[in-house]
């Protein structure tokens, strides 16, 4: 595969990251995460106005009508800034399911104001410890009303409008939930990046729509979490080489014995080590952004492939970012612990990898057998 972003493509993404150093350095992450407000919202809407919430979403629903390239390019330079924003539960999740799965009457009432930033999405699956499975939705959606808790809801404690898994008669299936509205109780919970929150969700008797036909939510599911692991592979991505460049610019300018640590063997080995994985996991990412432009059957594989490998670069960038600073790495004061926060938060998110991984060799498994 002969692949690359256009000129155009990069221009955007360049005029992306002069935003987001203008608007959201390190110092907003770090307000939010002191202040323990969850999220900055003067940022949020100056994303909303550059029209990123609605990068992928056609004009005739208030989106910027651009594509998926555009979208990951995007995405990418949110997560190099560590934005404090719920783009990833808004955008990849809630947004990319009313566009997948809603009729046309919801996508012209939901997606104006996702788009626009009036309304914050979410998507809920998880009920218990342990992999999810169609057997574990436990919650349930009958004559409209929606029937127990959700946990771990990405930026639940802040969301407006909620994706859920819900069983029916005919198996799992999608709804649309108001969490602003009556039957529904909310409790933060503790994150290990609290500028990426996350919330338990209770509902009882909570007024729901459905959102897709009956029993297709497990399959809608799959097929929402494959694109969203796409995107989130590039949000992450973003955040590792930065994380990267912050390492190396730091062993350049700290000496011992009169040279840079940089220039120590053992130590250019290990920012070798971290380099082969960042290219390794943009490899990869390309080849998702790839399938997920042209909505191609190899989408599955794809996903797993952007997510396995740039977990474990995250996983291993930003724990030798904390490392080869010494003693300061460790400090509150240094920067080290955002990115490591983020990268830990951001390898739960979908699933673990570890998921991720077993489910790739089934599906290699299974495109071998047919």
């Amino acid at each position: 595969m002969n692949f690359d972003f256009s000129e155009d493509q990069r221009l955007l993404q360049s005029s992306a990251r002069d935003f987001l150093d203008d608007q959201s350095p390190l110092q907003v992450n770090r307000d939010v995460l002191e202040a323990g407000t969850y999220y900055n919202p003067e940022l949020w809407q100056g994303v909303a106005e550059m029209g990123w919430l609605g990068a992928a979403v056609p004009e005739e629903y208030g989106g910027a009508g651009f594509g998926y390239l555009e979208l990951v390019l995007i995405a990418e330079e949110v997560g190099r800034a560590l934005a404090p924003i719920p783009f990833a539960s808004s955008v990849y999740l809630a947004t990319e399911a009313v566009l997948l799965a809603g009729t046309p009457e919801q996508r012209k009432t939901y997606l104006p104001e996702l788009v626009a930033g009036e309304k914050i999405g979410t998507f809920s699956l998880a009920e218990g410890l342990g992999q999810a499975t169609p057997s574990s939705v436990k919650t349930t959606f009958e004559n409209g009303r929606l029937n127990g808790t959700k946990i771990g809801v990405p930026d639940g404690n802040i969301a407006n409008l909620a994706v859920v898994v819900a069983q029916t008669n005919s198996g799992p299936t999608l709804a649309l939930a108001d969490l602003g509205g009556q039957g529904v109780e909310r409790k933060a919970l503790t994150s290990i990046d609290p500028t990426q929150s996350a919330a338990a969700i209770t509902f009882r008797d909570a007024p729901a729509e459905p959102l897709g036909s009956p029993g297709e939510g497990w399959k809608l599911t799959e097929k929402l979490f494959d694109r969203a692991a796409v995107l989130l592979a590039f949000e992450q991505l973003g955040g590792t080489q930065r994380a990267f460049e912050i390492t190396k610019e730091y062993m350049m300018g700290r000496y011992a014995f009169g040279r840079p640590i940089a220039s120590f063997q053992a130590l250019k080995h290990r920012m070798s080590e971290m380099y082969c994985a960042i290219e390794l996991a943009r490899s990869n990412n390309y080849y998702g952004a790839w399938a997920l432009s042209t909505d191609a059957e190899e989408i599955g594989v794809a996903a797993c492939n952007a997510r396995v490998s740039t977990a474990q670069a995250a996983e291993l960038v930003t724990m030798e970012m904390i490392q080869l600073h010494g003693g300061v790495g460790f400090t509150w004061e240094y920067d080290c612990h955002l990115f490591y926060r983020r990268a830990k938060h951001q390898s739960a998110l979908l699933a673990p990898a570890t998921e991720w991984r077993d489910k790739l060799i089934e599906r290699l498994v299974a495109k071998r057998a047919a």
